[in-house]
């Protein structure tokens, strides 16, 4: 599944992902200020959080929760990462069995590490506005 899209859009385009998600787990692959934390912000906003979506890139982890207090998910930034084994000393094996929506930027990190259900999402820049995003296994 493909969009086209600018930013006035992502709200349309969040909604669309979550409808037609395989998983809760997401990894998001683009290049540096393509917008991967801006789409996550959105997306967990429309999965119910109030939550300050943020991201992560120096505690590498984010916690959100839903407006009862519930856990929704967590947003991770392995750009720091040195090698895979980091990810695995933070516990991520913990995080992706947790039952919760997962958001992965930079998962091309770790690439041992994906589970096989993830849904992978990557970003294209067009132009400075219009991005191309493309849902795949």
């Amino acid at each position: 599944m493909e969009f086209i899209y600018q930013e006035s859009e992502l709200r349309n385009v969040a909604k669309q992902i979550i409808e037609h998600t395989s998983s809760k787990t997401l990894a998001f692959y683009a290049p540096m200020g393509a917008g991967k934390t801006t789409l996550i912000k959105t997306l967990i906003k429309e999965l119910g959080s109030t939550d300050n979506a943020s991201s992560p890139t120096f505690g590498l982890v984010n916690e959100y929760a839903l407006e009862s207090g519930e856990l929704l998910g967590y947003h991770f930034d392995f750009y720091r990462l040195e090698d895979e084994e980091e990810a695995m000393d933070m516990g991520l094996d913990d995080y992706l069995d947790s039952g919760v929506w997962v958001f992965m930027e930079w998962a091309e990190k770790i690439p041992n590490l994906l589970p096989k259900e993830v849904q992978n999402i990557t970003i294209e820049v067009l132009d400075e506005t219009t991005r191309k995003l493309i849902l795949s296994q």
